[in-house]
């Protein structure tokens, strides 16, 4: 009988401590699996968190405005601290971004090369008009006045300088006005002007062209 009852005794203290074995390790599986959706659930709402935030972020760079500065810098610091809290609970996850390219700075154009200066083209004053009477054959006779030779007839020259038949042209510089004749008859000076050469360059009343240029047109 004695025996029977230890016997009994030792059964029954085997089944509690079986039982509590069963127990804690149940209670620790469970723990364990606890721990880790705990852990997963976590990850997931700081990884929302901080995509949301970093969202906010190239949203405010993407169309700033007076206030973008400030509203960025705050939000800045909230992703500080979500990282932080994504460090410690283990997450891994890379948070990607929608529109991320909003988030980096625009390329910046190189600058423009400006093309080397080109000097303008140097412009030269116009020559100066040759002065009235010349351009049309070589100045004879350089500081010559002109007079009558008292002939009549058509225009024509009288000349000691210059043989018959060459071709003469006599500009009064004083009214610019020139008749070009030719060498008909002979005389002592460079040029001679009849009556009808005279009276188309002459100035009224005067008998003598003092400032006079004279070309040899041929």
């Amino acid at each position: 009988m004695k025996r029977y009852r230890r016997n009994s005794r030792i059964g029954r203290t085997r089944k509690l401590i079986i039982g509590g074995v069963a127990i804690a390790i149940a209670g620790g599986a469970f723990a364990i699996s606890t721990g880790v959706s705990s852990a997963g659930e976590n990850c997931v709402g700081l990884d929302q968190a901080l995509r949301q935030n970093l969202q906010f972020i190239a949203a405010q760079r993407s169309a700033p405005d007076a206030l973008s500065d400030a509203r960025i810098a705050n939000r800045q610091a909230v992703v500080d601290l979500i990282n932080q809290r994504r460090a410690v609970a283990g997450c891994t996850a890379n948070v990607a971004v929608p529109g991320a390219a909003a988030t980096t700075a625009p390329a910046t154009k190189p600058p423009a090369t400006r093309a080397p200066a080109t000097k303008p083209p140097v412009t030269t004053a116009p020559a100066a008009p040759p002065a009235a009477g010349t351009g049309t054959g070589e100045v004879v006779c350089k500081g010559s006045t002109v007079t009558l030779s008292g002939e009549g007839g058509a225009p024509f020259a009288s000349s000691g300088t210059f043989p018959l038949g060459t071709v003469l042209k006599v500009t009064n510089l004083d009214n610019n006005k020139s008749i070009t004749v030719k060498v008909e008859t002979t005389s002592g000076s460079c040029v001679l002007l009849n009556n009808a050469a005279f009276d188309q360059v002459r100035e009224p009343g005067k008998f003598l062209i003092r400032r006079a240029v004279i070309e040899r047109v041929k």
